[in-house]
């Protein structure tokens, strides 16, 4: 691969910022510079440090842009980009009516690998390099997600979703055909290239307890791979929940019963949890996942970040794509924001944009490849215009401050942020 230097104002996280002057937690170089080669970060420093190294190097200046680690979604649904934006009345719904009747699509292999070129295109726009994604049912959506994170060297972790009960014809397994098909994409995929393996029950409604037995053997068998599921996203799933399990002290005693819990762990939502759950998933290292666009469209209720934080809990943040309602790591934030401030906690732009670098990439433990600039590290890498629209132009004509320009974005800012994203090194945006 031919090295490059790219060259901008470089901003990277070492730690999360503690208040809004913290300015100590992270590194920024107003003409800074980027060093690229073999899909790895090779250097950073300074443009006139690394200049001699120009000679005979492709050099890209994206002055007066920003550069910073793309951003990484851990909570989004492959086969629901067609499903965005639907109306419903809450969550089980909105499952019934829209995502499951679509989900059936993903039966067709060619569907699913032509959902996956336009997915993962909607990634790239929004400056998002890393996701966990939930895929179909079927074992060929699982294929066709990773086939084309391949074909584009993106590192993303997904897994076909366990379901055998409280799902339509055509969108159920079985607890042997789902620990099967799990095990065979497992083997197939995870480690391969930059892909990773998720074992996905989808939620406990959607398991039996013989499938969950199941998802609890895989997890054991391959404590290499990422477990994902939802809980406690709304009142109506919970009491159904405690229906189909009655023995359960409470919701997220399902996955606890099953040996599902543990730092490879991402719960989807966490809004509704009991004293009991919240201690438990503290003790097991699990990490809960804010959606706040999500939890807002579909009416779920106020996620308690600084709750949960209190407690030790790292939680992660995604945009929950269909039931999120845009792919932009940035509006993810903008909103998020919001549901913080009704609850008077405050979301600082530095910590904004830790948690979708850094932050995200030390709840995945793979903050040593992916969530910094640092040298060694993998080359995902966002430009970013805070002048993109405008309407932030003439914004940021008043703006001073690096904190002021990045709440700027983190308010403001969509795909029309993205001035460029870079996979292993590459150039995308605008060239698959």
């Amino acid at each position: 691969m031919t090295r490059k230097i790219l060259r901008g104002r470089v901003l990277s996280f070492r730690a999360e910022p503690q208040t809004p002057d913290d300015t100590q937690s992270f590194d920024y170089i107003e003409d800074g510079a980027l060093t690229v080669s073999d899909g790895l970060i090779e250097a950073v420093g300074t443009y006139s440090d690394l200049q001699t190294q120009a000679v005979g190097t492709e050099m890209i200046d994206h002055r007066p842009h920003l550069l910073m680690a793309g951003f990484i979604d851990t909570h989004i649904h492959f086969p629901q980009v067609q499903v965005v934006a639907s109306w419903a009345v809450q969550l089980l719904d909105w499952l019934e009516n829209y995502t499951f009747p679509e989900e059936t699509r993903y039966a067709d292999a060619t569907h699913s690998k032509m959902m996956a070129g336009r997915f993962y295109d909607q990634l790239i726009d929004h400056g998002t390099t890393t996701a966990m994604a939930y895929c179909s049912v079927h074992k060929q959506s699982a294929d066709a997600y990773f086939e084309e994170a391949a074909k584009r060297n993106m590192r993303m972790i997904g897994g076909k979703v366990l379901m055998d009960r409280n799902a339509p014809d055509g969108l159920r397994d079985t607890p042997q055909s789902g620990y099967d098909d799990s095990k065979a994409l497992i083997e197939e995929w995870h480690g391969t290239g930059r892909a990773l393996y998720a074992i996905t029950p989808r939620f406990a409604i959607t398991s039996t307890p013989e499938q969950m037995e199941m998802a609890g053997v895989l997890a054991a068998e391959h404590p290499e791979c990422y477990v994902q599921t939802h809980l406690s996203e709304n009142h109506d799933e919970i009491a159904y929940t405690a229906e189909l399990y009655p023995q359960a002290r409470d919701y997220l005693d399902v996955y606890e019963t099953y040996g599902l819990l543990g730092p490879k762990m991402f719960l989807g939502h966490c809004i509704h949890l009991k004293e009991r759950e919240i201690g438990v998933i503290a003790d097991t290292g699990s990490h809960p996942v804010f959606c706040p666009t999500s939890n807002l469209f579909l009416g779920s209720g106020l996620f308690d970040d600084a709750g949960l934080r209190s407690k030790g809990i790292i939680n992660a943040i995604a945009t929950d794509i269909g039931g999120g309602t845009s792919y932009s790591m940035l509006q993810t934030l903008s909103e998020g924001y919001k549901i913080l401030q009704l609850q008077r906690q405050r979301m600082h732009a530095f910590r904004a944009f830790y948690w979708i670098t850094r932050g995200n990439a030390v709840a995945l433990g793979l903050q040593d490849k992916i969530g910094t600039l640092e040298t060694g590290s993998e080359a995902d890498i966002v430009v970013l215009n805070s002048a993109a629209t405008p309407a932030m132009e003439l914004r940021a004509e008043r703006i001073e401050t690096l904190a002021e320009e990045l709440f700027l974005m983190q308010i403001m800012g969509d795909d029309r942020t993205i001035a460029q994203t870079y996979i292993a090194g590459v150039a995308q945006k605008g060239h698959v």
